[in-house]
């Protein structure tokens, strides 16, 4: 707590403000010329609710709750009773996160489609409706996945990291992870004041990988407009070992050659640029199937 504190200290006494979720379409659709910070809070631990709650009612902080209905309820989760007491605050969003928080990346599409309809009316008998933002479980999604996810919710995030901007697949929206490990005041600070590294087409569409599609043709277009892409640095993670990525970038398009497969259970890749002192990024993640 005393380090989330600080980190909320350190946006408001930024130049940036908070972004209320309620504004979610606004905020996303139009441009914006001033930075705004989206708190999002997976899983409601019972916590957040004892020890973080507090903290962000007293400040009004504006922030999504994630829920996952299976452990509503259950020791160490929330009740619907603390879920409904956040939800009545303006500056409060209730967004989905499943029902078992399970990793449905590795079901079978019906599954996953149970799994969500077992949670929206899990959601209407509590609530009284289904929550129109989603966030994948552990970030994990197929294009079956996210194409369903598309058609019955207005936007849902991954836990790539990167700056959401207009530009931005609204079903693959980019979070940076913030917890014990990846906490840290320095980073944080390197976080907020990060820019996104805007693109027009990242191939492939497909980021679940399996044996037949590991390592995965990846190729990243980007707009004419963008400046010192010749400063770009990637690295990632293919055969369980971080190194700087084997790249080539020819009429603004990044295509990347990897050293080998990625290692069961997630490939990632990160890249930065530096745009005339203006840190730019962008990250993947590719769930992996073992076979």
């Amino acid at each position: 707590m005393d380090i989330f504190k600080e980190q909320m200290e350190i946006v408001k006494n930024s130049s940036y403000t908070f972004s209320n979720p309620k504004n979610f379409e606004e905020n996303f659709s139009s441009p914006k010329t001033n930075k705004e910070i989206l708190i999002t809070i997976d899983d409601a631990f019972l916590s957040f609710y004892l020890e973080a709650w507090p903290y962000i009612k007293k400040n009004k902080i504006p922030f999504i709750l994630f829920v996952s209905t299976e452990p509503v309820g259950k020791k160490g989760y929330m009740t619907w009773e603390q879920i409904k007491e956040i939800e009545t605050e303006e500056f409060a969003v209730i967004g989905h996160h499943s029902h078992s928080h399970g990793y449905l990346i590795d079901k079978d599409d019906n599954f996953f489609i149970s799994d969500i309809e077992k949670a929206n009316k899990i959601f209407l008998k509590n609530l009284g409706y289904i929550p129109n933002l989603f966030s994948y479980p552990f970030g994990e999604y197929s294009k079956f996945m996210r194409d369903y996810i598309s058609q019955n919710f207005d936007y849902a995030f991954g836990q790539h990291s990167g700056v959401i901007d207009l530009n931005k697949d609204k079903f693959e929206l980019p979070r940076f992870p913030i917890n014990e490990n990846y906490g840290k005041l320095k980073r944080f600070i390197s976080i907020i004041n990060s820019f996104p590294l805007e693109y027009e087409q990242l191939l492939p569409l497909e980021k679940k990988l399996s044996i037949k599609n590991n390592p995965p043709d990846f190729k990243v277009k980007f707009f004419s407009e963008q400046s010192n892409l010749k400063n770009i640095n990637c690295y990632s993670n293919e055969l369980d070992v971080w190194e700087r990525s084997n790249t080539t970038l020819n009429n603004n398009t990044l295509i990347i050659k990897f050293r080998g497969p990625f290692i069961p259970r997630r490939g990632r890749i990160n890249c930065s640029l530096n745009d005339n002192g203006k840190w730019r990024w962008f990250g993947i993640q590719f769930p992996i199937i073992k076979n």
